[in-house]
């Protein structure tokens, strides 16, 4: 019998040694179960090779190969990626919709005697409730926003808070994106289902009862949506306020983002659209500072002319309350950590 999940909670904290999905690898790709390996029984074009015929010719026909490409893989998988496992292993496994592909890989696996179990609904329970978790129930973490001008190291300043025992969530790092107009990391962006496995995956992993960090973002974060009930409860969130001076800021950028500062294309690409915002004359002078390579004097002008402005018009129209401001007087590790020192000493007054 298939096993019935209920809740996201329930589901993540299963007591099997393995998570397979035998999803096609594009649809493992695209977003997956946390923690799951992939051992497709139909590959990507064998998956379609089947589609194709279920639609076009017959549905027999589809299940009889689909069947023969299931049970040649899936024995493949047992030879070759499971042969280790010793009797008592015990699988969770799970297709699209717990049907036909986890079934049968299921049953083979139970047959050598190894206690493998079906997610009932497959996938598409595992969506259902993340969905439900992010886009539907209001979070039951209370959650505490950095805020501050760009270039304050709220990024590195999560890290600090972490190796402190606060519980932090860093949206930036599960987006794989720094969360502004030069923020592009190497690897790309995840899907938005897979940004939204990995969201759910951290906060269930908190405890609700204690606070949550989390910087203070819009709904965006490059191309990714901040999902309703995270969007609505960061909204609402008391703001800690970090600041540093602008030479701090400018120091600290210019080594964050060198990889892009470096990158005179790139630079002009991406900043070049901002003359509808930001005028001609502000857009051209920092190009001249590309063509020059200076990188410190182009991002004290990109936040005096453009990021500073921009957090100063958003806080205007923020109604969340700013429960302490913190000074960082450096923004190295040094100074981080006296930072974060302060951060947990107001975290324990909230």
């Amino acid at each position: 019998m298939a096993l019935n999940f209920t809740d996201l909670s329930s589901l993540y904290e299963h007591d099997f040694d393995t998570v397979i999905d035998v999803r096609s690898p594009a649809e493992f790709a695209e977003d997956h179960l946390p923690g799951a390996i992939n051992l497709p029984v139909l590959d990507n074009d064998e998956r379609a090779r089947v589609g194709t015929i279920y639609v076009q010719e017959s549905p027999f026909l589809a299940r009889k190969l689909g069947a023969a490409l299931v049970f040649r893989n899936a024995a493949n998988h047992i030879e070759h990626s499971l042969s280790h496992h010793e009797g008592g292993w015990k699988p969770l496994v799970y297709c699209w919709r717990g049907g036909q592909r986890s079934g049968s890989f299921t049953w083979m696996l139970q047959q050598i005697g190894w206690r493998a179990e079906v997610v009932e609904g497959g996938y598409r329970t595992y969506r259902r409730l993340v969905n439900r978790f992010l886009y539907e129930d209001p979070l039951p973490h209370r959650l505490v926003a950095l805020d501050g001008y760009t270039g304050t190291a709220k990024t590195d300043l999560l890290a600090h808070l972490k190796t402190r025992g606060v519980q932090v969530v860093d949206l930036e790092g599960l987006a794989n994106h720094r969360g502004s107009l030069l923020g592009e990391m190497p690897g790309g962006q995840p899907s938005q289902k897979a940004f939204e496995s990995a969201l759910a995956a951290a906060l269930c992993g908190l405890d609700p009862e204690r606070p949550v960090i989390v910087e203070a973002e819009s709904s965006k974060i490059g191309t990714l949506i901040l999902p309703p009930s995270l969007w609505t409860a960061l909204r609402n969130a008391s703001r800690i306020q970090v600041q540093a001076s602008i030479e701090a800021r400018t120091a600290y950028l210019a080594r964050a983002y060198d990889d892009i500062l470096s990158d005179a294309d790139r630079l002009r690409d991406r900043l070049s659209p901002l003359r509808f915002h930001r005028g001609h004359e502000v857009v051209d002078g920092w190009l001249a500072l590309i063509d020059a390579g200076y990188k410190q004097a182009l991002t004290r002008a990109l936040m005096e002319q453009h990021y500073d402005p921009s957090y100063a018009k958003s806080s205007r129209a923020r109604t969340a309350e700013v429960v302490a401001r913190v000074d960082a007087a450096t923004l190295d590790d040094a100074g981080l950590n006296d930072t974060a020192a302060q951060i947990v000493r107001i975290l324990d007054q909230l």
